[in-house]
């Protein structure tokens, strides 16, 4: 990870770790180094409902048009639509101002290639070098840059969306969680097209209550909504809409590895196994066809499933990458292929899934002033008595995105005191 951006994006609290000024000369930078070579560079910017959103999103749009750029600005959108714009309408660069799953007053800025994948580590060392004290000169007359409202992008994507189920879902009855977040006007239109009687929760955003209580990282919402109306099967989302939680019709979670497990059967189809990380559970290993691992967070799954041919790549949070479809998570893209297969199969959810059987898990997320912690005889010795107590597997690491450590440890033994052992380990730490 660099100084400032880690597994999925420059993230912070909006207007201390990232503010304007973060964002103006993010967009400095873009709108100069895209438009070498060329007489102006296209960059197309998305953001999700926080209130913060629109502060860095004009003052990036500011910094690229100050560089000489043309800014397409999409407004509330999803990151998986900005990807693929990125990629099919011929922009130089995507942006989108999100801080996904996290609280309202948290932000981030994720950077898309004009193919519509994360930006190399190459270029974020520029961008962070140049947000260190770098100097660019500045586009004067007409080599100003504009801003287009591109709100017609967002047509365009759901249009897409529409495109790739092979069958309608007339009759179905769908719960959909949209968090409060980029979901929530484009999922239920979807879905709507397709026939479905549709349900929806979160989607009325205020530009503070995004994921909260609700969404993919609360599903609880979502079960009682598909339980109380007997619904057929629900859909959560996360703040930006890249992550998919499902609800079959018992009501039972089919987080991210239920998912992989459900759709390994088209990795077989291509020879080309799935992808995954160390936060999948290890029964995903017994799929029937080969398992690679990343490290953690979309983007480095997507470049292991490039690297392997793969077509089915993701996480055990609910981002899923079908790289026939997109080149990120998308989670709306998600929740259309498992209606579809369900509909294809006339099969519910819940019998699809019966042949997972994960093995116990517990997670947690401790939050720390100094995720260097991880590296201190403490917290090392704290781990190695967590894997001998469980006699399972333990896997901690820094988060990406938050100052926070996260936690797993999966096995038959006690899930409960080997994650205190290292969480007990990592606050003494902090005192």
């Amino acid at each position: 990870m660099g100084k400032y951006f880690g597994t999925d994006g420059f993230r912070g609290r909006a207007n201390v770790q990232l503010t304007a000024i973060h964002a103006f000369r993010v967009g400095r930078f873009l709108g100069r180094y895209f438009s070498k070579g060329k007489d102006r560079a296209r960059i197309v910017v998305g953001k999700d409902t926080r209130r913060s959103s629109y502060t860095l999103e004009y003052s990036l749009a500011a910094g690229a048009t100050a560089s000489g750029a043309d800014v397409y600005l999409l407004h509330v959108t999803t990151t998986p639509s900005v990807a693929y714009l990125t990629r099919t309408e011929g922009f130089d660069c995507g942006v989108m101002i999100s801080a996904s799953h996290n609280p309202f007053d948290d932000n981030g800025i994720k950077l898309f290639s004009s193919s519509g994948e994360k930006l190399g580590e190459g270029i974020l060392r520029l961008v962070e070098d140049f947000l260190d004290g770098g100097t660019l000169p500045l586009a004067t007359g007409e080599d100003v840059g504009r801003t287009v409202d591109f709100v017609t992008g967002r047509s365009r994507y759901l249009a897409y969306l529409l495109s790739l189920p092979q069958v309608g879902f007339r009759g179905m009855r769908i719960g959909l969680d949209c968090a409060n977040g980029s979901a929530f006007m484009i999922a239920k239109a979807v879905f709507d097209a397709l026939g479905a009687e549709v349900s929806v929760i979160g989607a009325t955003p205020d530009g503070t209550n995004i994921n909260a209580g609700v969404g993919s990282t609360h599903p609880e919402a979502l079960r009682r909504l598909v339980q109380e109306k007997s619904l057929d099967a629900g859909f959560a989302f996360d703040g930006d809409a890249d992550r998919c939680i499902a609800v079959d019709e018992k009501g039972n979670l089919l987080a991210g590895d239920a998912i992989l497990w459900l759709f390994a059967h088209t990795a077989r189809e291509t020879g080309g196994g799935i992808v995954t990380t160390p936060m999948s559970n290890s029964a995903l290993g017994k799929v029937g066809v080969p398992v690679f691992y990343s490290e953690v967070g979309d983007r480095f799954v997507y470049e292991e499933m490039v690297r392997r041919g793969s077509f089915l790549g993701g996480e055990s949070s609910g981002h899923i990458i079908f790289r026939k479809f997109s080149t990120t998570g998308d989670g709306i893209l998600t929740a259309l292929k498992l209606m579809e297969l369900s509909v294809t199969q006339k099969t519910p959810l819940s019998v699809l899934a019966e042949g997972f059987h994960p093995l116990p898990q517990i997670f947690r997320t401790v939050f720390v002033k100094d995720r260097g912690i991880l590296s201190s005889e403490r917290a090392k010795e704290a781990i190695r008595e967590a894997e001998r107590l469980l006699g399972g597997r333990v896997y901690v690491r820094a988060s990406g995105t938050e100052s926070a450590v996260r936690i797993l440890c999966e096995g038959e033994g006690n899930l409960e005191e080997a994650a205190n052992r290292i969480e007990r380990a990592l606050v003494s730490e902090v005192l």
